[in-house]
């Protein structure tokens, strides 16, 4: 916590707060410590960001339920795991031994470069170090000794058609290249990928590797998604006892459960989907007391009816969290037989599902919901394009005869519901997706942006409304649950936010709370100013990850104060446990929740939400490689675009046509020496003050584009707009107590330590 916060908040100094946990020896929860530090109104909110960045540092940790310990200190000396680097290609560590909440290890500059100490430091080395503690509790790791490899695997492209093989690490931040051991290079044919381990250390030259996995070929169609999905461990395929499982499964049977089939549901869903985890239906109320209201019905895929908790499906499910959606392809969470045939709400075939039935008034306020164990029948499959079109006034053979009974409802509990949505003032950013199409041989057909219509809205807004009610009547029925979590931005974000926009001449209070709808007024603000999609970005990295968890801080991006993920049990696990725990709740089955289960969601909820985070940056790895392959054949042609990341070692150009992000290196800014500002989230000249900032529009010629890794660099075209000269000798501070980075053309750091 910064001094400044702790001078409005005297009972809250980070120091406090560390002897209240201390005292409180695991027992004490959020409504402990506010009542030991006798905190009231704002200070109790200040109170849960205080224990966020404590987690997030590492320095406490969860203990039982709801309570929080003090993390054990690191010792002086320990042996670390090189893990990784971070984005400015510093190298990051990890105590070997396994911690639940290990703290931001960084190398220090000049310790990883070998010299007289021995060869150089990378990604997969042990080393013995000294641990310096930092006061954002992070340590600095200096050198002592070298110890070996451990256990990590590097997937390479083994490359042999010039002189000696070599081995090209995937990942765009590794810079060493290593050199197959004797023999080794057999294992495997040029531009194949495979995973090595390093095999011994050699004082000087490249570090020699072991084959130990041919995995396929690098330039074959879907490459760029083979190695987002090795690179980030996703599994794929299922074991045995789980394809077992499966051919065992019967369908299920109607029974006891509630005959829906006379409701014309209709699923709504992209146009390849495969897997209908959903179906919706809506028509007026014809209650008395609901004068213009509507009666909306959600229903979903039962999966729960298929997979039992502690069976061999369920463990595999658990261990892939979700399904993940790459390019060219979804590895799925479940066996296809399960997430594309017996739960999946096919049409005019007759499947199990959960459903909620939902009651509006005429301005979209729910009035009552109740959950049913189902028998459906869907009446169509649309595509988003179908609906909307029909909607629209161009309806064709297939969805002229839902317009009136099916269609037409549906808008109209929708626009009911928008107006309770805009209401409730949720957050409102703009963040456009790109969609790489590719097509059946592999190759990529164009990259577009995806087009979100009311249909999209539509169908999100019934979801949102199922998911709340899920998270309401498992409270009322006192059942515990996994709620899907988003809390408020942090006061650094904000901070940083807010120093940003006092460069474009906008203001954000800092005084004030951050609710939903004044991020909503200040993108209205700049929505016809040059620095829209820049302020749009800024606010979109300023809010935090949603994640899984048993505690309920509410939903802030949605302004909800009870919401759980319900909708989508084939394609995530957090859905599945809402769905046991619903069932057991509302007596809707014996294959509902098990004490077992419920003992463990805590565990589980931290367990989907790094699953989640590992699909999300494959997704991400597997698009950069697709389209840095897409615009290869480009290289040398110039670009418009916008700088969205000013950092110490070059500027992030998002270019516009494609979305594709790359890199213009310091040293490609030109022959003037620049410095990293932070307060002005800009490079700037120590000689004319002329900057690169963040939002400015330029021109970039891509000079190289690397499918492999999925990296791009420019050129820039453009100068640097004008700026107050600088005084010879003047610093920026970055804001972090240290002085600016500042680097020459060559784009070297300059030697020493970093404070």
């Amino acid at each position: 916590m910064t001094a400044n916060r702790d001078s409005e908040t005297p009972n809250l100094s980070r120091e406090t707060l560390i002897e209240a946990i201390r005292r409180g020896r695991g027992e004490f929860g959020k409504k402990e410590l506010a009542r030991e530090l006798k905190l009231k109104g704002d200070d109790r909110i200040a109170l849960k960001f205080a224990l966020r960045e404590m987690l997030n540092d590492g320095l406490i940790r969860k203990e039982g339920r709801s309570g929080f310990a003090l993390t054990e200190a690191l010792p002086s000396v320990a042996v670390v795991v090189i893990h990784d680097r971070d984005t400015d290609g510093e190298l990051l560590a990890r105590p070997e031994k396994s911690r639940d909440a290990p703290p931001l290890i960084r190398v220090a500059p000049g310790e990883a470069a070998g010299g007289s100490a021995g060869p150089a430091l990378g990604v997969g080395d042990r080393a013995l170090v000294r641990l310096i503690p930092e006061e954002d509790g992070s340590y600095e790791a200096r050198l002592i000794r070298k110890l070996g490899q451990s256990a990590h695997k590097i997937l390479c492209v083994l490359i042999k058609d010039q002189g000696q093989p070599r081995l090209k690490p995937v990942d765009r931040r590794s810079r060493h290249e290593l050199v197959p051991q004797k023999g080794e290079a057999a294992k495997a044919r040029n531009g194949d990928l495979v995973l090595c381990r390093i095999a011994r250390e050699q004082r000087h030259g490249l570090k020699s590797a072991i084959i130990e996995e041919v995995v396929g070929d690098a330039n074959s169609p879907g490459a760029g998604s083979l190695i987002a999905i090795h690179s980030h461990g996703i599994p794929t395929g299922f074991h045995d006892d789980e394809l077992a499982e499966v051919e065992k499964l019967q369908p299920a049977k109607m029974c006891d459960r509630t005959d829906l089939r006379n409701i014309p549901l209709i699923t709504i869903d992209p146009e390849d989907a495969r897997d209908h985890d959903d179906a919706i239906w809506a028509s007026a109320d014809n209650n008395k007391n609901n004068i213009g209201g509507w009666v909306v019905l959600v229903a979903i895929a039962d999966v729960a009816a298929y997979i039992r908790p502690e069976s061999a499906l369920d463990k595999g499910a658990l261990k892939r969290g979700n399904s993940t959606y790459l390019p060219d392809r979804v590895v799925p969470m479940l066996p296809e037989r399960i997430s594309n045939n017996l739960c999946s709400l096919r049409e005019n075939e007759e499947r199990p599902c959960l459903a909620v039935r939902m009651a509006f008034d005429k301005h979209g306020t729910k009035k009552s919901h109740e959950f049913i164990r189902g028998w459906m029948k869907s009446a169509a499959k649309l595509s988003y394009d179908d609906a909307q079109a029909a909607i629209d006034g161009r309806s064709d053979e297939r969805t002229q005869p839902l317009l009136e009974p099916v269609l037409k409802p549906l808008w109209g509990a929708y626009g009911a519901l928008s107006e309770a949505r805009i209401k409730r003032g949720p957050l409102e950013i703009d963040a456009p997706e790109r969609r790489v199409r590719v097509g059946e041989d592999g190759k990529i057909k164009g990259i577009e942006a995806r087009e979100r219509f009311d249909a999209h809205k539509l169908v999100e807004e019934f979801m949102i409304q199922a998911n709340v009610c899920a998270a309401e009547t498992l409270e009322q029925k006192g059942r515990p649950l996994i709620y899907r979590a988003h809390e408020p931005p942090s006061l650094e974000k904000l901070e940083s936010m807010a120093d940003f926009l006092s460069t474009i001449d906008m203001k954000w209070s800092k005084g004030e709370p951050p609710r939903p709808d004044r991020f909503n007024r200040l993108l209205d603000q700049a929505r016809d100013t040059e620095h829209y999609a820049t302020v749009n970005e800024v606010v979109l990295r300023s809010q935090s990850q949603a994640i899984y968890s048993i505690e309920n801080p509410g939903h802030y991006g949605l302004n909800l104060r009870k919401y759980a993920h319900f909708t989508s049990p084939i394609r995530r696990y957090a859905d599945l446990t809402v769905h046991r725990a619903l069932i057991r709740a509302c007596k809707l089955g014996k294959d509902g929740q098990t004490d077992a289960e419920a003992s463990q969601l805590d565990a589980i909820a931290g367990d989907i939400s790094q699953l989640e985070r590992r699909s999300m940056a494959a997704e991400r790895d597997a698009t950069d490689r697709y389209v840095a392959l897409y615009l290869a054949e480009q290289v040398g042609n110039e670009f418009d675009g916008r700088i969205t990341g000013v950092t110490r070692f070059g500027l992030f150009v998002r270019l516009n046509e494609t979305g594709a992000d790359g890199l213009v290196p310091i040293s490609r800014l030109g022959d003037e020496r620049f410095e990293h500002d932070e307060t002005l989230h800009a490079l700037v000249g120590l000689h004319s003050g002329s900057l690169f900032r963040l939002g400015m529009p330029v021109t970039i010629r891509l000079d190289e584009a690397t499918p492999i890794t999925g990296g791009l660099l420019f050129d820039m075209l453009t100068p640097a707009e004008k700026g107050p000269k600088r005084r010879a000798g003047r610093h920026r501070s970055t804001g972090h107590g240290r002085p600016a980075r500042s680097f020459k053309k060559s784009g070297q750091r300059k030697k020493g330590r970093r404070k």
